[in-house]
């Protein structure tokens, strides 16, 4: 039984194409380019599909029974009748852990995540939702430009505290889901697994460049400008009160990875290790 994987090209998306086809599962990747994928991953079923493009979701969902999902809320009630036309059974959708927070109802991502997952359930598709905190490849966005060019990370609140979840371990979660029983009807909310300032996380990346990076306490409204170069401003609005808000007291944590996949969570220092060519 085929497995379609939207966002195969995506953070999360390229390493549960990874995952299951280290198992062995049959994979059909989707991409509004195929030519642009190749034969990645030894997949040789490749297929153009676009979320915001309904017609050609038939062609990608025929014969699959399991499908990941990324978040897109123009177009899902066309995926969620094409899906269910092409008798898939399970689909599992990247999500996001704001859609549990707090001021949900005010925060445009979390509406957009909580669109798609209505649609969803509403749907006669069985579903597993993955829910991370904030990405570690944020840091890419935020800072990679700066570590790059200038040596230095320009930030309102070093001393902030998150706690980044590795793009690895919610793939890992998806393939777990896709690949045995009991996860279907299922919502995980995943952060990383430890608490850490802003500060620590540039050192964990000065570390893996060996280089130094300064830190600059930058007002409020500065940070805001250059956070909107790089990002939506619902998205920058929705950063910084992160970031405020972890002034106050440690992120939260979760044990969800171990629980679900029975091994330990990335932790920010092995992600900037793994990424170190991106800021160099």
């Amino acid at each position: 039984m085929v497995t379609v994987i939207f966002g195969a090209r995506g953070n999360v998306g390229r390493h549960v194409a990874v995952g299951l086809s280290a198992l062995g599962e049959p994979i059909r990747l989707t991409s509004r380019n195929p030519g642009s994928l190749g034969t990645t991953h030894g997949v040789s079923e490749v297929v153009a599909a676009d979320l915001e493009r309904p017609e050609t979701l038939p062609a990608a969902l025929h014969g699959a029974r399991r499908v990941f999902l990324y978040t897109k809320s123009t177009g899902i009630d066309g995926f969620v009748a094409a899906a269910e036309s092409a008798g898939v059974r399970h689909v599992v959708l990247l999500s996001s852990g704001s859609v549990v927070q707090p001021g949900a109802e005010d925060n445009p991502i979390a509406q957009e995540h909580l669109a798609v997952e209505s649609a969803i359930e509403k749907s006669g598709l069985a579903w597993t939702f993955i829910r991370p905190g904030g990405f570690a490849t944020n840091s890419l966005w935020w800072w990679r430009d700066s570590i790059r060019d200038e040596g230095v990370v320009r930030l309102p609140y070093p001393d902030a505290q998150t706690a980044p979840v590795h793009e690895k371990d919610m793939a890992a979660l998806a393939v777990t889901a896709l690949s045995e029983p009991s996860h279907e009807g299922r919502s995980y909310l995943i952060y990383g697994p430890e608490s850490l300032t802003l500060r620590r996380q540039v050192e964990h990346i000065g570390t893996a460049i060996d280089r130094e990076i300064a830190i600059e306490k930058i007002p409020l409204e500065q940070a805001r400008i250059e956070l909107a170069r790089t990002m939506p401003l619902f998205g920058v609005d929705v950063v910084l009160a992160g970031w405020r808000a972890g002034t106050t007291s440690p992120a939260a944590i979760s044990t969800t990875v171990r629980d679900v996949t029975g091994r330990p969570a990335h932790t920010f220092a092995e992600w900037a290790e793994e990424h170190r060519a991106d800021f160099l």
